[in-house]
């Protein structure tokens, strides 16, 4: 019997199994940010284990408040800070070197094909677009990854979504895993495995294949994966070329982590988006989604964009392609969060920010904050927000506040008119 790239994954990490259902697996690598770590931190501390298993393969970041905005995330940081410093963790990003952990860690080459990752946020299945096993963990389990350097997990079940046909122009990675979230809801993958397969996949960049992976979470999915190719080579090439010889080399070593073809899925959804429209949430549920065209019209106070979903380069570039030469609605401010130093410089060099700054939107550091509600973009009761983050639920980008969430091409068009609308760059005959 074939096997699923996740039940690959867990063979090659298995160190125990001391129940019939429960894999303790190896990690390739322990992710950290200042809002759940310091909370492990102070516990192991206080248990007399304040160890670290090795400080290599531990990356730690300031990012969901940056820079503190009140004593609170203030002691957070410094939290997390003092303890990157006295293990000697390398890879402690602080403010001024920092990003969306989501984005900056596959960016700086710690995501590989094959690895077992673990972080205390619900995102961290992002990573998975990689070919990574890669999920979000509690307190506990944080503890013992620093610890151990081990995880224990179920049996991976996986449900398979074959996506088929070709996205029409202006429909984006955002619109397609709203779509699938929508079909699937946010109770249909529960402690799954979204695999994630088909042409529409392929034809994908690193950067749509992790939008699309980030928000597995939304329907409920321990992991949303992806297979390497060499798109993947591509992305990976600086990190990994003394690994190899040539891409085609690190090409065939990354082909082991496929699922095989006999391989046993708890379902199989097969979807035709050829002609998938826009999408845009509404209420206060990931799977509450209609097309822009149903929801055109609606008003909004604020526009956000940014995030671990879409604050990488590819997607400020589409919004820009929507915003130049015009301004954005009296009506409406605007919020734009690069998600790394290195997309902020992109966007800088290629005349993107100043797009953005001629349409009257704010620039902003690379943060976390708007997005669940603690800085740099909170809403006032009653107020509405179009948004390219993660999550609309009820109070999370402030008390009281709506959240639309949709691609940054729609959210761009938005802030132009001052309520949802579709984008000029979608074309719904497909042309």
């Amino acid at each position: 019997m074939g096997k699923t790239i996740a039940e690959k994954i867990f063979d090659a990490h298995r160190v125990d199994m001391p129940f019939p259902d429960t894999h303790v697996l190896k990690l390739d690598a322990v992710f950290c940010h200042e809002i759940t770590t310091p909370i492990a931190i102070n516990d192991l501390q206080n248990r007399g284990m304040d160890r670290v298993f090795d400080a290599d393969k531990i990356k730690a970041v300031i990012d969901h408040v940056t820079p503190a905005k009140d004593s609170k995330t203030a002691e957070q940081g410094k939290i997390l800070r003092d303890w990157a410093r006295r293990h000697g963790i390398k890879d402690f990003f602080d403010i001024g070197r920092n990003g969306v952990c989501h984005a900056l860690f596959p960016e700086k080459g710690f995501v590989r094909p094959g690895y077992t990752i673990i972080m205390g946020d619900s995102h961290t299945c992002t990573h998975g677009a990689f070919g990574a096993f890669a999920a979000g963990v509690g307190t506990t389990d944080l503890e013992v990854g620093i610890l151990k350097g081990v995880c224990a997990f179920r049996t991976p079940k996986t449900i398979k979504i074959v996506l088929n046909g070709k996205l029409k122009p202006g429909v984006f990675a955002k619109d397609v895993i709203l779509y699938i979230i929508k079909e699937l809801t946010v109770n249909g993958a529960t402690n799954r495995v979204i695999e994630f397969t088909g042409p529409i996949i392929d034809e994908m960049s690193m950067e749509s294949r992790m939008t699309l992976c980030n928000m597995a979470i939304e329907a409920g999915g321990t992991c949303g994966i992806c297979y390497p190719d060499g798109k993947t080579v591509d992305y990976l090439w600086d990190f990994i070329k003394d690994e190899f010889k040539t891409k085609e080399e690190a090409l065939e070593k990354y082909s082991e982590w496929k699922s095989d073809e006999d391989a046993v899925y708890e379902k199989v959804y097969e979807y035709d988006l050829s002609n998938l429209e826009p999408m845009v949430t509404f209420g206060y549920k990931p799977d509450q989604v209609k097309t822009v065209r149903e929801m055109t019209g609606t008003k909004v106070d604020q526009v956000y964009i940014g995030s671990c979903t879409n604050g990488r380069i590819e997607d400020l570039r589409i919004a820009a392609r929507v915003l130049k030469g015009k301004k954005i609605s009296d009506n409406v401010r605007g919020i734009v969060s690069p998600a790394t130093p290195d997309v902020y410089k992109a966007a800088l060099k290629e005349g993107i920010i100043e797009i953005f700054q001629e349409a009257n939107f704010c620039v902003t550091n690379p943060t976390c904050g708007a997005c669940l509600g603690m800085s740099n973009g909170v809403l006032a009761s009653g107020e509405v927000c179009a948004s390219t983050t993660n999550r609309n639920f009820n109070g999370r980008m402030g008390k009281g506040g709506m959240i639309h969430l949709m691609s940054p091409a729609t959210a761009a068009a938005t802030a132009i008119k001052g309520y949802i609308v579709n984008s000029d760059l979608y074309d719904e005959k497909g042309e």
